[in-house]
């Protein structure tokens, strides 16, 4: 008994001694030294708060305000606009579509000023002078431009108006500041302005991972043939084309955005992580036209170091030490308190996430003020508004497509690849029975209307405006002869068929082309009806469409395919010009009609069959399955194919990496625009000079009658 009773005593004291559960001081140096932060810093909300507001050095705050001013003050230049604001803001002959329906523009003059105020505002945000009215000036006029025209909308337009909001609650001016010439006050922070900041482009990467993990992206079919461009010429050593887009491009891709937020916040991998960091947006910078995104990151990436390495790096440069006698500057050297508060806690790790304390830890803070509160309250506010919002899709049904939402608060960046082959505006005059067809680039900057319910009613019923001013004005020209302008009533109807592909699937309409628009029923919490559904049953034959399109380029060096989908009951009207030759339909799925101009009959094509298509004839295809078809067209470029036989080929795309000069002078000149639409505007404004603006081109109008 004895023997068991002292076995059993030891395996107790082995299991005790090998199943250590560690004391509360254990986990909280733990996760202080991993985190920055105690655990009992969140026990409860006051703790919470003064956790928060701890006070810490603002240098890499400062330096990081001053980046992204300097950002801010190219981009109002060149993609806000303000270099061609007489073109993208032209009073007349315009359709925009602003976030409020019915919201319209101020006159042009006033434009250039909110352009002005907005500009002038990234230059005192950029040298940290008067500040906080400095990112009124920059934010106020920034959103307001933003909800102006949803057409121009993309995700790092969204976030460069939140980073002006929260840079607008900070003392960012602490730091690297000319403010720090007119005020005495100290070097420090609260520490949310650092925490506020870090979660937003935190979020940036990981919610752009988390939308990239949809079969479509990890798939391969998002960014097909992206790896053609230069920048992925060292991957090609090893990979092929096909592989680096599936293994670069996509995968690497994913598992970037998903993880490299979290590689940023910790020491040992944040050199590493900002490397990639660094690699990525200047690869970006080359592949795509995204402005200063790619430089906006970039100069904001010191915000997870350690918060003073500004201020290292100034030492190390100029060999000057805080500790020497020499006289101190405040913004190259922390104050006393600061300094004494570095030699007490220089042997404690230091988080990238939440920095260290300056105030000394014996001192006993103050419990946090009702403001303080507030303030902390309304940045998890914010915190939740931005996880939440690119999920709110379910709510905001009006403004979804085929995929979900508006792009701009997403971060879907790059999941969806458009391409449209086809954008038929008809507009049909009830009285006279007349069908008119119009440019669907007249009166409009880019085709992003074409693809979203929402604006495609907002077009529509510019273009009824637009119409029937030119006919007004027509008439006050008391013109003698006969027009369209003139025959043109004002009881119209508008038709749009877009004939668009999702990530390379089959070219198929994305609505409905029998319904009139400007009676269609739109709102912004219900689905569109107008809107057609996408083809998903044939996602499979992507990779079939794949092998056809490399067998078709097998034939000749001028032959091509175009792959077509098609609702039962729904006619298509195609047409192939002169130059093409050899053009052939072939139909991979259901039943179809055929037929051309001039026929007296149809011919019925079935699966697997084909029938020639003759160039420069009109010819119409209605689909008489009862589920959708698709087919495919392939021909020949005999033009490109008889410039080859006389010798004549095109020219080689010239390959351009850093082309430093014509950049440096598409600035210059961009800058000398922007400052001459100022000019304009201010003798406008206050001595009624006519400005002197650029004509846009003229609208293409056709006529067509149809009875």
């Amino acid at each position: 008994m004895e023997n068991e009773k002292i076995e059993s005593s030891a395996t107790l004291a082995w299991t005790h001694q090998k199943i250590r559960i560690p004391s509360r001081e254990s986990i909280d140096n733990k996760l202080e030294s991993l985190w920055g932060f105690k655990l009992s810093d969140l026990t409860n909300y006051e703790r919470f708060v003064e956790l928060l507001y701890r006070p810490t050095d603002g240098a890499s705050l400062g330096v990081a305000r001053a980046l992204f001013g300097l950002c801010m003050v190219i981009d109002v230049v060149e993609e806000r606009g303000l270099s061609d604001i007489d073109l993208k803001w032209r009073n007349t002959h315009a359709c925009h579509f602003p976030l409020i329906h019915g919201m319209n523009q101020p006159p042009l003059p006033y434009m250039i000023l909110l352009y002005t105020v907005m500009w002038l505002g990234a230059f005192g945000i950029m040298l940290g002078l008067f500040f906080h009215l400095s990112c009124a000036c920059f934010v106020l006029p920034y959103w307001y431009i933003f909800i102006l025209d949803k057409s121009f909308w993309n995700n790092h337009s969204y976030l460069y108006g939140i980073i002006g909001i929260l840079l607008w609650g900070t003392d960012a001016n602490r730091y690297w500041a000319l403010d720090t010439r007119l005020s005495k006050k100290p070097a420090t922070v609260p520490l949310w302005n650092y925490f506020i900041l870090k979660f937003q482009f935190f979020a940036l990467y990981f919610l752009a991972g988390l939308k990239k993990s949809s079969r479509e992206w990890l798939e391969g079919y998002s960014m097909m043939n992206l790896s053609e461009h230069w920048v992925f010429d060292p991957f090609k050593l090893l990979l092929t084309t096909a592989q680096t887009d599936f293994l670069i491009v996509h995968w690497f891709g994913f598992i970037f955005d998903l993880t490299v937020g979290f590689w940023l916040l910790f020491d040992t991998t944040r050199i590493p992580a900002m490397i990639f960091c660094a690699a990525f947006h200047l690869m970006n910078s080359r592949l795509f036209s995204i402005g200063m995104f790619p430089y906006v990151c970039l100069a904001t990436m010191g915000l997870f170091c350690h918060v003073d390495w500004p201020r290292k790096i100034i030492t190390s440069l100029t060999g000057r030490s805080c500790d020497t006698g020499e006289k101190k500057s405040e913004d190259t050297c922390p104050s006393e308190t600061e300094e004494s508060d570095e030699s007490e806690s220089q042997n404690k790790p230091v988080s990238g996430w939440i920095p260290r304390p300056i105030p000394p830890e014996e001192k006993i803070t103050p419990k946090p003020r009702k403001k303080q509160k507030i303030v902390v309250g309304f940045l998890l506010l914010h915190v939740i508004l931005q996880l939440f919002l690119p999920y709110s899709h379910f709510i905001t049904r009006g403004y979804n497509n085929w995929v979900s939402g508006l792009y701009g608060y997403s971060w879907d960046m790059m999941v969806h690849n458009w391409d449209t082959i086809l954008i038929v505006v008809k507009v049909h005059d009830n009285e006279s029975n007349e069908d008119h067809f119009l440019d669907p680039q007249a009166w409009v900057q880019n085709e992003k209307w074409s693809k979203h319910p929402d604006m495609v009613i907002q077009y529509t019923q510019c273009v009824k405006t637009q119409l029937l001013t030119k006919k007004q004005e027509f008439l006050e020209s008391r013109r003698k002869t006969e027009s369209e302008w003139s025959r043109l009533s004002s009881n119209l109807s508008i038709y749009v068929d877009v004939r668009c592909s999702l990530n390379s699937r089959f070219q198929q309409r994305i609505f409905d082309p029998n319904i009139d628009m400007l009676m269609a029923d739109w709102h912004p919490l219900k689905p569109a009806s107008f809107l057609m559904p996408l083809l998903t049953q044939y996602n499979s034959y992507r990779q079939k469409m794949e092998e056809i399109t490399q067998e078709v380029y097998t034939w000749s060096n001028y032959t091509d395919v175009l792959f077509v989908a098609d609702y039962p009951s729904m006619k298509m009207e195609n047409y192939f010009s002169l130059e093409f030759s050899n053009v052939t339909l072939t139909v991979l799925e259901g039943q179809v009609t055929y037929s051309e101009e001039n026929w007296q009959s149809t011919v019925t094509v079935d699966k697997d069959n084909r029938v020639s298509v003759t160039p420069g004839k009109l010819h119409e295809i209605t689909t008489v399955s009862a589920y959708p078809s698709c087919y495919m067209y392939t021909y020949t470029n005999q033009t490109k194919e008889q410039l080859a036989v006389n010798g004549i080929t095109e020219p080689s795309r010239k390959r351009i990496g850093f082309p430093i000069l014509k950049e440096i002078q598409y600035k210059v000149n961009a800058w000398w625009r922007a400052l001459g639409h100022i000019t304009n505007a201010f003798f406008y404004l206050v001595y009624d000079v006519p400005m002197v603006r650029r004509v846009p081109r003229e609208t293409n109008y056709h006529e067509d009658n149809r009875r």
